[in-house]
């Protein structure tokens, strides 16, 4: 068996090489698969960020490692100055979440600011939450000068905990432009 194995892996045959690599591509895949998993909670540990929402903390283009909840607990904005806890140049977590709850339409990455009960104001002189929630908004302060829940990304909802996608760990910059690319520059054409 040992022979057998060393042969393969050492063939000249072109279709034989071929196959050790696509072997070593998938042993790769699985080895990272799962230690995502382990490290992350999630299989998909990896989003690229899409608008500037988030500047200058994130960028257009940046690769950004999230864990799951069950990997550590949202510390909001708020409870980020009290406990001096910082993540991406400012207080509190960003997180990942479903806007309204919705699998079907791209996730936002915004700060979790804080946590309103329901029937609380949302914010000063703001209407009362329909339920428990986060409220959020993106770090730039040019195009994120209210809540999202002020504006049009979830009008007057609070973020559900079960909306929460993850948590924002680290980034990596530019790399994230290579799916943004490969969405947008490679759909198939109207034939």
């Amino acid at each position: 068996m040992k022979d057998a194995i060393k042969k393969f892996r050492k063939s000249d045959n072109y279709w034989i090489r071929l196959a050790n690599d696509l072997i070593f591509v998938v042993f790769i895949l699985i080895v990272f698969t799962s230690a995502s998993k382990v490290v992350f909670g999630t299989y998909h540990p990896m989003v690229a960020v899409e608008s500037g929402s988030m500047e200058p903390n994130m960028e257009v283009g940046d690769i950004i490692f999230i864990k799951t909840l069950n990997r550590g607990e949202i510390i909001t904005y708020t409870d980020g100055m009290e406990q001096g806890y910082n993540s991406f140049n400012n207080y509190g977590n960003v997180i990942l979440y479903k806007k309204n709850g919705r699998a079907d339409i791209t996730p936002i990455i915004h700060r979790a600011m804080y946590y309103v009960k329901k029937g609380e104001p949302m914010w000063e002189n703001g209407p009362p939450a329909l339920h428990d929630g986060y409220i959020t908004k993106g770090d730039n302060k040019i195009t994120n000068q209210y809540y999202d829940q002020e504006g049009n990304i979830c009008y007057h909802t609070p973020v559900k905990k079960d909306w929460v996608v993850g948590i924002a760990v680290c980034r990596i910059p530019y790399i994230g432009y290579l799916p943004l690319l490969a969405h947008s520059v490679l759909p198939l054409p109207n034939l």
